[in-house]
């Protein structure tokens, strides 16, 4: 006779309103900009406003755009690849990571992770620096910081920019309380419906380099700078981020740190609860941010048992997090990047590539949705469900 799941009713996730923190604050904005009747972001005044007070939040300037992937495309235009050269990057990431090294026409070297977080490899980036290298971009994976201490100091040694993705880590920070995005040279933020905290889409470009912050403004905003006329200076998209946007996104800035402290104290209490479990890899609550909350299993029998007994319990999982390595997707293993062409790629990505990542990915990773709605009964009952599927496949 088959056993009751842990769980019957849905945990809070980010389409259900119990699982965002929207409420009268955004509300407000949207009419407060419907009422302003300037919905584009260059002629009002909730754009600037969402600058100067993400600025503020992490003490650099920041340029507001579309999406978290555009945030990452002024990033590497900002920092004026030449067609061919090379950025060294993470095979474990959304494709908005890699997307903007294909549209300024560079390649995307994809250096190795490690096995137990998941974040970039800093002697495998190193390895991976040829006289092409321009950029590493670093996604600080789950919330959880890279060794970007490590990383800024491969990159001062061979002359590189250094990026950092920063779409899943708001307010994160390296283990001993430095804040991440104030070590690359720009780091890049995401308003996604799945963030922390969101706007539907937005993005955030940060840096302390005021060339860097121009260059990124005119990449925005199709060159234009607009106190000089309608004259357009240099190469540039329509990436400009609305108004009723930016409102909400305002008004979601002022509630992330409750978001964070929030999934932060749940996450705490879930690793304390599973750390008695032989055989599990517990993330380092260190710094971490929760947008996700990562632990790793034995290969057998493998993540995908586990993943399938915590959804037989009510409770979602993914195992991999990904189905395969960025560098598996057909977008780079083979399709045309423009036109019939492959270019910029002129090399083959080849299984094996990156074997901490393909291990971590096809049998040993798996993520929980992270959510700062979650009860002390809601943790209650993952911890369940994870020790009745750890007795039932270890």
């Amino acid at each position: 006779m088959s056993r009751p799941p842990v769980r019957r009713d849905p945990l809070p996730g980010v389409l259900d309103p119990r699982g965002r923190t929207i409420g009268a604050e955004e509300r407000a904005a949207v009419l407060r900009v419907l009422d302003s009747a300037v919905l584009c972001g260059t002629f009002g005044t909730e754009t600037r406003a969402l600058e100067d007070e993400a600025g503020a939040l992490y003490r650099r300037e920041a340029v507001a755009c579309a999406s978290g992937t555009a945030a990452l495309h002024l990033a590497v235009a900002a920092v004026r690849p030449d067609p061919g050269t090379e950025i060294i990057t993470t095979p474990i990431s959304d494709f908005g990571t890699v997307a903007p090294i294909l549209a300024q026409n560079a390649i995307p070297v994809f250096a190795d992770v490690d096995p137990a977080t998941g974040n970039l490899d800093p002697a495998a980036v190193e390895a991976a620096i040829t006289r092409r290298t321009r950029a590493i971009i670093v996604v600080h994976l789950f919330g959880a910081p890279a060794d970007v201490a490590a990383l800024r100091a491969i990159a001062d040694r061979h002359g590189l920019a250094l990026i950092e993705d920063c779409a899943q880590a708001w307010l994160a920070t390296t283990p001993d309380g430095e804040p991440l995005g104030r070590h690359g040279d720009i780091a890049c933020l995401s308003l996604q419906q799945y963030k922390h905290i969101t706007a539907g889409d937005g993005g955030l470009a940060i840096t302390a380099d005021p060339r860097l912050a121009r260059r990124m403004r005119l990449f925005m905003d199709k060159g234009w700078d607009r106190s000089l006329g309608r004259v357009h200076l240099t190469f540039g998209l329509n990436y400009r981020m609305t108004e009723l946007a930016a409102a909400v996104a305002r008004a979601q800035l002022g509630k992330v740190a409750g978001v964070v402290g929030r999934r932060r104290e749940q996450a705490v209490r879930l690793v304390a609860a599973l750390s008695g479990l032989p055989g599990l890899g517990l993330p380092d609550p260190r710094g971490h941010a929760w947008w996700m909350f990562p632990f790793t299993v034995p290969e057998l029998p493998g993540n995908r048992a586990w993943a399938d007994g915590l959804a037989a319990e009510g409770i979602p999982a993914l195992a991999g997090y990904l189905e395969r390595p960025l560098y598996a997707n057909p977008a780079i293993a083979e399709a045309p990047v423009y036109g019939g062409s492959r270019f910029p790629l002129d090399r083959e990505y080849p299984a094996g590539l990156c074997p901490n990542a393909e291990r971590l990915i096809g049998r040993t990773l798996v993520t929980l949705p992270w959510n700062e709605a979650y009860t002390d009964g809601d943790v209650d009952d993952i911890v369940h469900a994870m020790h009745r599927v750890h007795a039932d496949v270890a």
